[in-house]
């Protein structure tokens, strides 16, 4: 593809500039962030950076690459992510950036960072002319994890997409007794790059995702032992939030960042025990997690677009979304972007290269996978229908449609046969379950060895075993050619209850958002079950109920969520409500019983249950709104996605004895 297709941009025109000199460029360098940066000098730690272009390859060194600007240490080769600075709390440290680009560069992210008070980025950077040289001094006595960032287009970091977006490095101060050479963790930097081009008369935006500089599936692949305590520090570099999302397991949150100056700080008591855990641009979270059981899981942003399978970048195109192209290996050819694999060796003496057990007096049922009428090659409709039992199947759906919730008990196994009625191949992913990895549903990945997940091909079927070791709420959902089936309609609510409970389906209410199937043609809209316009939820004035969130939408910036009553004068007002769970993981008393503006954000693979006592009758509303600020207010970019209305109604008047 010849340059002059691209559209004009600032990026584009530096990009035309350089690209003629790609094969004299030095090769960038994908940083494993396990080196820190720099020297010593006294106790101070000296770092001198270099901004220069390289030939970046994130497909790997055979695939095509494309020029991108890079920092180096001087001396040394660019890297994408840029040099770690690490060091101990209290160490000072000097940074001295060259600028080799021909156009002013500002780096961000270099300042103090104190155990007390603000520890944001300052809004002023450090300029570094063409050429030139500048120099920044900080002093990093607070703990944590940050970045450093820098750009050519006085673009703050949420509109830095272009031939400038890899400018970024992480920031880790250990504590004062910790050994910087030694890490015992893993920094992850989160990169992207897009642009727009002129393909057959349409404007076509071009994403590719990146975890420490590599696209999967040539990310790094990290290995563990059952026990072992995993660290992984996740830095989001990019314009972009990402909902990250552990496969298989849950996970701690043991730090949260966020560095833009217009960020708001997290909320006390912010759930901490999750499967997916959004971070926006410029923020850092650190997850640790014990592994136990063996086998192979996914790390990976939950958002469709950013882990789909690419062409390289420097084809210049994405890889057209053929619905049966990736069937024959799904594991590297049906996934791309920002993905890691993890690989957990078993202990010794453990039993995990025998077959998966499958347990005895489990419930059975099967799963359904199915069009529904009216669906086409071009704009599928496609839908999960339960059967269970010898009677007949249920009838096929009509039209977008709403799948239904799996209602299962705490620790009673079950079997799951998924039976593909469809005319291409898919999986399904149990998301949030704690399971034997075979049965996690990542095709030619999921499981431990050659023993691995198979894909499901039309008219044949695969039978999942698990035993849900929580109550609470979870997804499940396809694994294959997630941008397509996804939207088309494949994913539902797993909801699981205590032994000796029964699910009350007036009080208990599931919503799961997803996307049209053309949402680019309607990305400010979402479903609400299956539905644009949803008939109204009643509710009783004076009795509790608990809505269910499941956010499976391919919005790439999330949702906000706000309960809205409506007063006399029919303006809304905002309610409360108290947040009870988090991806199947209950919060802690203190949290859950306190009640809370009733707005959320909700990224792509959350859940979220929240329990609502309305006080009198009226009307309320779920409203929901792409966009929104790091707690869940309103912000400026806001626009409205969808209403799912709610009906109060006063309680029927109960009749004295004897009357």
């Amino acid at each position: 593809m010849s340059i002059s297709r691209l559209v004009p941009s600032v990026a584009s025109v530096a990009l035309a500039g350089v690209l003629g000199a790609q094969a004299a460029m030095p090769r960038v360098v994908s940083n494993d962030n396990t080196r820190p940066a720099g020297r010593y000098r006294g106790d101070t730690l000296v770092v001198a950076l270099v901004a220069r272009t390289g030939d970046w390859r994130p497909s790997g060194a055979a695939a095509p690459g494309a020029p991108m600007f890079a920092f180096a240490e001087e001396g040394g080769g660019p890297r994408i992510p840029g040099p770690l600075l690490r060091v101990h709390a209290g160490t000072p440290v000097e940074v001295t950036v060259r600028n080799t680009l021909g156009d002013t560069l500002r780096v961000h992210g270099l300042v103090d960072r104190r155990p007390t008070g603000p520890v944001r980025a300052d809004t002023t950077p450090l300029v570094v002319a063409p050429g030139a040289r500048a120099t920044a001094r900080l002093r990093l006595a607070a703990t944590g994890t940050w970045l450093y960032w820098a750009t050519t287009t006085r673009r703050p970091i949420d509109w830095r997409t272009g031939l400038d977006a890899q400018l970024t490095g992480a920031i880790v101060v250990d504590s004062a007794h910790a050994d910087p050479a030694r890490p015992r963790d893993h920094v992850l930097v989160l990169g992207s790059w897009s642009d727009t081009v002129h393909r057959m008369g349409t404007l076509r935006t071009r994403v590719l995702a990146v975890v420490n500089g590599r696209s999967w599936p040539h990310t790094e692949r990290l290995a563990y032992a059952e026990g072992d305590t995993v660290r992984l520090r996740i830095v989001n570099g990019t314009a972009d939030l990402h909902p990250i999302h552990l496969h298989g397991n849950h996970f701690v949150v043991s730090e949260r960042r966020e560095d833009l100056p217009t960020a708001e700080p997290f909320p006390p008591g912010a759930p901490t025990v999750v499967v997916t855990e959004p971070v926006s641009a410029a923020g850092t979270f650190t997850l640790t997690w014990v592994p136990t059981r063996a086998g192979n899981w996914l790390l990976h942003c939950h958002v469709p677009e950013h882990f789909a399978p690419r062409g390289p970048l420097g084809t210049m195109l994405a890889t057209p979304a053929v619905h049966d192209a990736h069937a024959a290996d799904h594991a590297l050819g049906g996934m791309g972007g920002m993905v890691v694999g993890l690989t957990v060796r078993p202990r010794a003496g453990s039993a995990v290269a025998r077959a998966a057990a499958v347990p005895r007096g489990e419930r059975r049922m099967r799963l359904l996978v199915r069009e529904t009428v009216g669906s086409t090659d071009a704009a599928p409709t496609f839908a999960y229908a339960l059967h269970e039992g010898t009677g007949p199947e249920p009838a096929p759906d009509t039209g977008l449609a709403a799948s239904p919730a799996l209602d299962l008990v705490q620790g009673e196994p079950v079997a799951i046969t998924v039976v593909n009625r469809l005319r291409e191949p898919t999986a399904v992913h149990w998301h949030g379950i704690e399971l034997d990895p075979y049965y996690d549903g990542v095709p030619g990945f999921s499981g431990w060895g050659r023993r691995t997940t198979p894909m499901i091909a039309p008219a044949d079927s695969f039978t999942v075993y698990f035993a849900p070791p929580r109550a609470g709420t979870f997804i499940y959902h396809t694994h294959a050619d997630e941008v397509r089936q996804q939207a088309a309609g494949l994913a539902g609510p797993l909801l699981v209850r205590a032994p000796g409970t029964v699910r009350d389906p007036v009080h208990d209410v599931a919503i799961v958002l997803t996307s049209p199937i053309e949402f680019a043609l309607n990305d400010r809209v979402v479903l609400f079950n299956g539905r644009r316009t949803p008939a109204p939820l009643v509710m009783t004035a004076g009795q509790t109920y608990r809505l269910r969130l499941v956010q499976m939408s391919v919005h790439r910036s999330g949702l906000t969520v706000r309960l809205n009553g409506r007063d006399a004068g029919a303006r809304d007002s905002l309610l409360t409500w108290r947040m009870v769970a988090k991806d199947g993981a209950d919060l802690p008393p203190a949290v859950a019983r306190a009640p809370i503006p009733a707005t959320q954000r909700v990224s792509v693979g959350e859940t979220m249950d929240f329990e609502v006592t309305p006080t009198v009758p009226g009307e309320m509303k779920l409203d929901v709104m792409f966009g929104f600020t790091r707690t869940g207010r309103p912000a400026a970019r806001v626009t409205h996605a969808g209403t799912y209305p709610i009906r109060m109604v006063a309680p029927v008047a109960q009749a004295r004895p004897g009357l």
